[in-house]
């Protein structure tokens, strides 16, 4: 195998964005689309599902909207790595693909995932690292 690729986007980010992808991933679908009653009415079972408004959706799309061109090329060329598009020998070929199809909707592009955080994962193992380095002890 050749050299680890050098990252724009730094490890710990990749693990923030994965570990809010994963809370977002458990999210349900809407069997409700417009509860008319008190949240602690239905047993507050509207924040296990994945509304427009949900608060993890909208923390995850700042945080991937607010990385540079670079880091979100990266982020999406280490999620098709995850998800086994290619590997650490193709990275060159799969970052410039990623970099090709960049535009503004990369965020709903990677939400629209629903193993993102699997596959950052994936990915951030086959860079030598993992999830475990980055969790803030209690």
């Amino acid at each position: 195998m050749s050299k680890i690729p050098q990252l724009t986007i730094s490890s710990a980010k990749v693990a923030a964005i994965l570990a809010k992808a994963r809370q977002f991933d458990v999210k349900d679908a809407v069997t409700d689309p417009e509860p008319g009653s008190n949240p602690s009415d239905d047993a507050m079972l509207s924040v296990l599902e994945d509304h427009r408004d949900d608060p993890v959706r909208g923390e995850l799309t700042a945080i991937i909207r607010g990385l540079n061109v670079d880091e979100q090329v990266d982020l999406v060329t280490l999620t098709w790595l995850g998800r086994g598009d290619g590997d650490l020998d193709e990275w060159d070929d799969l970052r410039a693909e990623a970099a090709h199809a960049h535009n503004r909707r990369m965020a709903e592009y990677l939400l629209g995932m629903p193993l993102l955080g699997d596959y950052l994962e994936e990915a951030l193992s086959q860079f030598g690292h993992s999830v475990e380095e980055f969790e803030q002890p209690l």
